[in-house]
Parts: C-alpha cells; sequence; structure tokens
C-alpha cells in the first residue's frame, strides 16, 4: 500500500465513561487529523459523547448520520458514502479515527466501514470495552468460569430462534433490546428463567440502571439495554 496514505483507525471508546477509554485509543484520538462518527439525523452522537474530552476543538470532524429504522439496503448505502467520505481523508495523508461504541468488531458500526476499505487502506482496529464486559461487571455476575460457555443473542431474532439458543447451562446475554423488550422477557417467563435474568440499561453511565428482570415493570426498554441469563443463578438480589 501507497505509505503516502492516511491510516483509518477503528476504534472502540467502550461502553459510556470516558474513563473504560484505553490509553491507546485516546493517544489516537488526541492525535488524529479526522474524527469520525455514527451520528443520528439530528447530530447527536453517543461515541463521540463518550470521547468528547478528548477531541480537539482544532479536529476535522465527520458525522456518520445513519437512520437505524432504514433497511439494510439503505444502511448500506449510507456506509458506503462514508466510505468514500474517509478515503478522500485518507487519500490526502490524513489519519481518521473513526469513533465506535463498545468494541468495533462486536456489532459495531466500524465492521460496514472496515469491509469498504480494508483491501485500499491502512486499517487498524483498536478493541474497546464491549457492553457485555460492562453489565457483567455492573450486575456483579460472573459471566463466565472454567468451562462455560458464554451465549450472545440479540433480541431482534424471531422467538423461536431465541427459545433454540436459550437451551443451554452456561450465561446468555441478550442484547439489542429496545422494542423488542416485552417479547423477551415473556419468552423468559414462559421458561422459567425470570429468576435468574439481570436487567442492566445504560451500564457505567450516570443513569444507568440496574435490576432482576422480575423487578422491570415498566415495559420498555431502551436500545442501549441488556438482559443476563443464566440458569445456575439462584433469585437475584432475592
Amino acid at each position: 500500500m501507497n505509505p503516502n496514505l492516511g491510516t483509518c483507525y477503528g476504534i472502540g471508546v467502550g461502553p459510556g465513561d470516558p474513563e473504560l477509554i484505553t490509553l491507546k485509543a485516546k493517544r489516537l484520538i488526541e492525535n488524529a487529523d479526522v474524527i469520525a462518527y455514527p451520528a443520528t439525523q439530528t447530530g447527536e452522537s453517543m461515541a463521540r459523547q463518550i470521547a468528547s474530552q478528548y477531541i480537539k476543538e482544532s479536529v476535522h470532524e465527520y458525522p456518520i448520520k445513519i437512520d437505524m429504522s432504514s433497511n439494510a439496503v439503505q444502511l448500506d448505502d449510507a456506509y458506503a458514502v462514508a466510505a468514500t467520505a474517509i478515503n478522500k481523508f485518507l487519500e490526502k495523508g490524513q489519519n481518521v479515527a473513526v469513533l465506535c461504541e463498545g468494541d468495533p468488531f462486536f456489532y459495531g458500526s466500524f465492521i460496514y466501514i472496515f469491509s469498504k476499505l480494508k483491501t485500499t487502506y491502512h486499517v487498524e482496529v483498536v478493541p474497546g470495552v464491549s457492553s457485555i464486559m460492562a453489565c457483567g461487571a455492573v450486575s456483579q455476575q460472573p459471566l463466565t468460569s472454567h468451562n462455560d460457555i458464554l451465549k450472545v443473542i440479540p433480541a431482534t431474532l424471531d422467538k423461536d430462534r431465541i427459545k433454540h439458543q436459550l437451551d443451554h447451562q452456561g450465561t446468555t446475554a441478550i442484547i439489542k433490546l429496545g422494542r423488542h423488550f416485552q417479547k423477551v422477557k415473556g419468552l423468559l417467563d414462559e421458561l422459567d428463567l425470570l429468576d435468574c435474568a439481570s436487567y442492566i440499561e445504560r451500564a457505567t453511565l450516570p443513569n444507568q440502571k440496574q435490576m432482576p428482570l422480575t423487578n422491570h415493570d415498566s415495559g420498555k426498554a431502551p436500545y442501549f439495554s441488556m438482559i443476563l441469563v443464566n440458569p445456575s443463578w439462584k433469585q437475584i438480589n432475592e
């Protein structure tokens, strides 16, 4: 690859607490020529908010505006536009830091940028603290030990697929709850797993919440929430 090209860094900024940003991530953010990050159509960005204290006022910022309600084709088109814009910065020899909540390769938005840049440009992935690690710490429930198995299930799957994946004895993390919360809670009740499930939202942030799932009765959950389930756990915080 051309040594005069810039490098694109996919940087995991962790689950929310700025102090969980790694030293490497901090250094790269502070020294980047361009800071890119996923943002809503109004410009709000969780990733940028987490890293804000390390972003220089003079740096060029490029918000990648994504409508998460879009279908797969529309999302791919949006990321293609972002990749094209990042290409131009890299061609000028500028280093681009693409911020990503949690870890870039754990359901991270950077995966889509990476797939469009990796064969042509210098790309480096900087891991971050994932939401699962944060939720395990916040709930004070060890995720695994010895030969335990950890499963991750997106709540966006249909009920039957989630039910099938819950048929094991280790810990299961059910992520991306949002509007799927009632479906998941109902299924766990059906499987008699409510008493060994913990609910966490916005882990490590000042407004985080953590409780036994049986205590969550509002019927709603934000996208940044998770349920941890393990049949070997007794009633949590009973």
